[in-house]
């Protein structure tokens, strides 16, 4: 677990992972320099190893530098990579493993459960996860015969066999879509990939304040879409379009004006 100034929501996750059982697994906490209570919080948990990042070489981003560090020492047949923000289900990791043996894949990814507060986070967090969905298709993800490949860095489980021959994170340190290019790797060497929604396994609140959901999916979106501006305009112009027609469509209730109530549902509903 690459953790950077992660106080507010480290110590619920490693609760969540030194409760799962059925399984033998060690926890490691790679600190990337923190500068509050991230080091103190995990080290005062019987159970968690918590290990230094490391100098950051050239042109690697920093979360990939210390998966990297946390992967050298782990001592695991299977690697789980998984953020300090998120909260896993009692049992899923045994789940998980059986899951990944089941279908044959050497690198199994879940998108969590997102947990949103507020009324920004209610209208901009679905949006882009729909818009995920539709672009990185589960299905295509899963076909061997189809070049698409995706994963989430907040649930990554892969074979260290896998992980080693496509050279870790080292090999995909140059971007901060270290997830899918991982996951690229991994399909590009010929191995299986299974990626879903993993709400049964593990949630996750990835953002607290506007500011840091303005930030991280600014960074994040211009990566996952090759036509950013594109997509917000036409998502703006449904917006408007939606909000117009249900405007309308009460306009006309009130008035007893069927037409413009039709045509308000009409305009609202495709949207």
């Amino acid at each position: 677990m690459p953790a950077r100034n992660e106080e507010v929501c480290l110590g619920a996750c490693l609760h969540s992972l030194l409760a799962q059982t059925g399984v033998d697994f060690e926890i490691i906490v790679v600190d990337d320099g923190s500068t509050d209570r991230t080091r103190e919080i995990a080290a005062s948990l019987a159970g968690v190893r918590v290990i230094d990042a490391g100098p950051l070489p050239e042109g690697c981003s920093g979360k990939c530098n210390a998966a990297q560090a946390g992967a050298n020492v782990a001592r695991g047949e299977w690697l789980l990579f998984t953020d300090a923000d998120t909260v896993h289900l009692p049992g899923s990791l045994e789940r998980s493993l059986r899951e990944a043996r089941q279908h044959g894949v050497a690198l199994l990814s879940y998108s969590p459960a997102q947990e949103v507060h507020g009324l920004l986070e209610n209208a901009v967090m679905p949006v882009i996860y729909a818009e995920l969905a539709a672009t990185y298709r589960a299905k295509q993800v899963c076909d061997p015969a189809s070049p698409v490949a995706a994963a989430n860095g907040q649930y990554l489980l892969i074979t260290r066999a896998a992980y080693e021959a496509i050279g870790g994170h080292a090999a995909v340190s140059h971007t901060l879509l270290e997830d899918v290019a991982l996951a690229r790797a991994v399909k590009g060497s010929g191995r299986k990939l299974r990626f879903r929604f993993g709400g049964d396994a593990v949630r996750t609140r990835m953002y607290r304040t506007w500011r840091d959901l303005r930030d991280g999916w600014t960074k994040n979106l211009a990566l996952l879409f090759p036509r950013t501006l594109r997509l917000a305009a036409l998502r703006g112009i449904e917006f408007l379009l939606a909000a117009g027609g249900i405007g309308a469509a009460i306009a006309g209730l009130a008035s007893g004006n069927y037409v413009l109530l039709g045509a308000g549902l009409a305009v609202a509903a495709p949207t």
